[in-house]
């Protein structure tokens, strides 16, 4: 039976329910539910207890399963980018068009694309599942302009080497356990944007893929002073918003890889640095107008500006202002 489910929250919320049961019917309902439509099987459906975890937004979510028995599934398309990380056992006959592998503990992979059916075995597994919805690495990057712009897709269902995996997977556990395991970030729609972001970054420099990084020649052209102008003006109009890279670019009329190229050339710096660096300039404006021995605490400003790590923001802000936020609030 499932337990400790809060209801699908909307908005920019992590919704968070276990599942933990012994009957394969109710695990193959549960995993229906969850993912997309499957059948499972198991040869023996007696002793087929399943353990879940899930913590999830509206656009990605990050579930732990420990499955301790054999189990066979054949799943529909799932519509998201799904992605696998094996801690211990295996997985065995996994296979999509084009593909048939195996994957044991250490590994991370591209389960399945978006579009495609896949079937395989678990082989009593204890992994990790991380989905995205795949609109959000076009928030981070882009493919050549055309006619009719593409979406970015990945190509390839293993990683490009083992350092840009452990990246991958660094980052992935960094979302669970200090963003959605954290309620007091957990919450904050600053927190949840940038986490996003930070994922998708993460799968686009691990796996290959039709996204362009490079600067065409009209990138080139396009970056120009005015350029850098008008993305700064939006992001100092819409800091306390959940904004992307794809956000600005439209504001400032470039590709994403023309805005990228322009911070760089003009900035020395990155739109989602420059993004940071003005967030953390609202917060330094909310610890100096805060009541000193209030109610208010750094870890809540830091949060509602989007950091959620408060000794990450801390250095930042002590590199910002040459002091702690603790004795800027503190008055």
């Amino acid at each position: 039976m499932a337990h400790g489910g809060v209801g699908r929250i909307k908005g920019w919320r992590v919704d968070s329910l276990a599942f933990d049961s012994g009957d394969l019917g109710a695990t193959e309902a549960f995993l229906s539910e969850a993912y997309a439509r499957m059948r499972i099987g198991s040869g023996t459906p007696q002793a087929s207890r399943a353990r879940i975890r899930r913590d999830a937004t509206p656009s990605v979510s990050i579930d732990e399963l420990d499955l301790n028995f054999d189990m066979s599934y054949a799943v529909t398309p799932l519509g998201k980018i799904c992605l696998c990380m094996v801690h211990e056992g295996t997985i065995q006959d996994h296979t999509f068009p084009g593909v048939r592998d195996a994957f044991g503990p250490g590994d991370m992979v591209l389960f399945a694309p978006p579009t495609a059916s896949y079937t395989g075995r678990i082989c009593a597994a204890r992994y990790n599942i991380t989905m995205l919805d795949p609109g959000l690495l076009d928030q981070v990057a882009a493919t050549l302009e055309g006619p009719q712009r593409e979406p970015v897709r990945l190509t390839g269902h293993r990683p490009r080497s083992q350092a840009t995996a452990v990246h991958l997977k660094q980052t992935i556990m960094y979302v669970r356990d200090h963003v959605f395991a954290n309620p007091g970030v957990s919450h904050e729609p600053l927190v949840l944007s940038a986490a996003s972001q930070m994922l998708a970054a993460g799968v686009l420099g691990a796996f290959p893929s039709t996204a362009v990084t490079d600067p065409t020649a009209q990138d080139r052209t396009d970056a120009h002073t005015a350029t850098v102008r008008r993305a700064v003006a939006y992001i100092d109009d819409h800091a306390q918003l959940p904004i992307t890279v794809a956000d600005i670019a439209v504001a400032a009329h470039v590709t994403v890889r023309g805005l990228q190229y322009a911070f760089r050339r003009h900035l020395d710096t990155t739109p989602l640095a420059y993004v940071r660096n003005a967030r953390l300039a609202h917060a330094h404006r909310a610890l100096r107008a805060a009541t000193p021995g209030g109610s208010t605490t750094v870890t809540a400003i830091a949060a509602r500006w989007g950091f959620a790590h408060s000794g990450r923001f801390a250095k930042l802000y002590r590199e910002a202002y040459g002091t702690s936020p603790s004795n800027t609030l503190r008055g």
